[in-house]
């Protein structure tokens, strides 16, 4: 960590103005982190842009990546499971990317392009040179987006179903409106078991110094901390469920050095100066966007710092007058017990060989992990 007064909160600028001026629309992210993507594409990737600048990438993808948990059981029964695993990995091309929430779709495009045009475009410009096109989360009406843009979106995800494509339910994506005026109203929102839950796991946080960076700021010219923050990243990456886009370390250091994508890097240290975790975020359009976490995994478990993060997040969304949280597709379970609401998405995926189209069609429900859970448990999604 840089050289600060323990528990040094060092806040960059103030929350801007009402949304900024983005050219993209869906994006909650600013453009530039999706720039930061395609000249820094995830290891085995390879980034591209469509015709009309949609951006996308091609990389290998295992079909059973977000299968449900009661499929993926099953399958653990049958022999010769890693060429099982082979022989359902294909080359596949995606029209969005693994660091936006949803599709991004170029503003002036959503102006002036009729939904069905850019998808023919697309088309035009895949031709058909993987087995998969998949456009990867097309949002659905949320009040973390404007309505034009969402009815847009909509319109391409009709436009994708005319075409054939099979429509997919996507992750769940968490978030929390900031309309609570303290920690105190927020978590008197909750059930009096997790309250006290809670409470007694943020008894941590007074062994914890907290500081907040700007992307941007002069420590992250330091080799030795990029170095130690991938570390984090990458031990949070080997224990996920899901092991898709693995980050590359230039990827991180174009971002933490970027000034102008308005990030804020949450450090979480113990007394004596050892890392605990970080949390990458982003401000931008109202919101603070909650994108990339590390952790040390003896040492954040010891201080339960996905409760303290999660709540040091709200407080600086809160004190910052932002209106909401938005906490990522991962773990809906935690997050709900920490009580986040949900908003789901739309996967088009078109099949080259229309056999196996016609199947997944039929087989598409095994395929919506998050869509399962919701089911189970009954949660609401808005």
């Amino acid at each position: 960590m840089c050289a600060t007064l323990p528990c040094a909160l060092r806040d960059p600028s103030v929350a801007p103005e009402g949304p900024p001026a983005s050219t993209y629309a869906c994006a909650l992210e600013p453009p530039g982190l999706l720039g930061h993507f395609l000249a820094h594409p995830p290891e085995g990737f390879a980034a591209r842009q469509f015709a009309g600048g949609v951006p996308g990438f091609v990389a290998d993808f295992d079909l059973l990546t977000t299968a449900d948990e009661r499929l993926l059981a099953t399958l653990a029964q049958w022999p010769g499971q890693r060429a099982l695993r082979r022989l359902l990995t294909w080359r596949t091309c995606f029209a969005g990317s693994t660091v936006s929430e949803y599709l991004p779709l170029p503003a002036h495009t959503t102006q002036h392009t009729a939904p069905a045009a850019l998808l023919d475009a697309v088309l035009q410009d895949w031709q058909r040179s993987t087995r998969l096109l998949i456009f990867k989360d097309i949002a659905l009406p949320t009040e973390l987006l404007p309505e034009d843009e969402t009815r847009y979106a909509g319109a391409l995800l009709q436009a994708c179903a005319a075409q054939g494509f099979v429509i997919v339910e996507g992750q769940a994506l968490a978030y929390v409106p900031i309309d609570f005026a303290s920690e105190d109203e927020y978590l008197a929102r909750l059930s009096s078991g997790r309250r006290k839950d809670i409470r007694r796991k943020l008894r941590a946080r007074q062994g914890l110094r907290v500081q907040v960076l700007a992307t941007g700021d002069a420590c992250f010219a330091d080799e030795a901390l990029l170095a130690r923050l991938y570390a984090l990243y990458l031990q949070v990456y080997a224990q996920s469920e899901l092991h898709f886009d693995r980050l590359s370390a230039e990827f991180f250091r174009a971002v933490l050095q970027d000034a102008a994508l308005d990030g804020r890097v949450f450090l979480y240290a113990t007394p004596a100066g050892a890392l605990v975790g970080f949390n990458l975020c982003f401000v931008h359009r109202g919101m603070l966007i909650d994108k990339y976490i590390g952790l040390d995994y003896a040492l954040s478990r010891q201080h339960n710092l996905y409760f303290v993060s999660w709540m040091e997040n709200l407080a600086y969304a809160r004190t910052h007058g932002l209106r909401h949280y938005v906490a990522g597709w991962t773990d809906p379970q935690i997050k709900a017990y920490l009580g986040a609401r949900f908003a789901l998405t739309r996967h088009a995926v078109y099949v080259r060989n229309p056999l196996l189209r016609a199947a997944l069609a039929r087989l598409a429900r095994w395929f919506e992990r998050d869509h399962a859970w919701f089911a189970d448990e009954g949660h609401d999604r808005r």
